[in-house]
């Protein structure tokens, strides 16, 4: 698919799902996993995605959480809202244009001490071209799109 044809399905996909209020949290369908299983932590202490464990649960903001070790999961207990991603995981370009769309683990950034996630690599290319425009945007709009 072309750049220009991906960006209009993108954007009809946008305009559906903005019309519904999300949960605080992305999780996908018929499951109640957070950042699709990875552990939050270790975005900041190993600078890359881990997969969590079963064996480290957590249930925040109605989702589980998974993580690497038992120190992680202590270290997001204490602070959740600083290793939690933004937005609640969801995409944070798609919340910059005022709809919601999943968030995928594997497409994130850290800027100013905060996680972000993306919808996939193309958008997270022009997320990284201007972040600070597209956080100011996203932080307007997250307020009317959460539950």
């Amino acid at each position: 698919m072309n750049q220009t044809r991906f960006s209009i399905f993108f954007s009809m996909v946008l305009m559906i799902s903005s019309a519904m209020a999300e949960e605080a949290v992305y999780t996908p369908l018929f499951s109640d996993t957070a950042v699709g299983g990875y552990d939050p932590v270790a975005y900041f202490t190993e600078g890359h995605p881990v997969k969590g464990s079963k064996r480290f649960p957590l249930e925040y903001k109605g989702a589980t959480w998974y993580f690497a070790s038992e120190e992680h999961r202590q270290m997001f207990q204490a602070n959740p809202g600083k290793y939690a991603p933004q937005y609640g995981g969801y995409c944070a370009w798609a919340v910059a244009h005022d709809t919601t769309a999943r968030g995928d683990p594997l497409q994130w950034t850290l800027h100013e001490g905060k996680l972000y996630l993306n919808y996939d690599a193309a958008i997270r290319k022009d997320w990284e071209q201007d972040k600070a425009h597209w956080i100011r945007e996203a932080d307007r709009f997250w307020p009317t799109l959460s539950r």
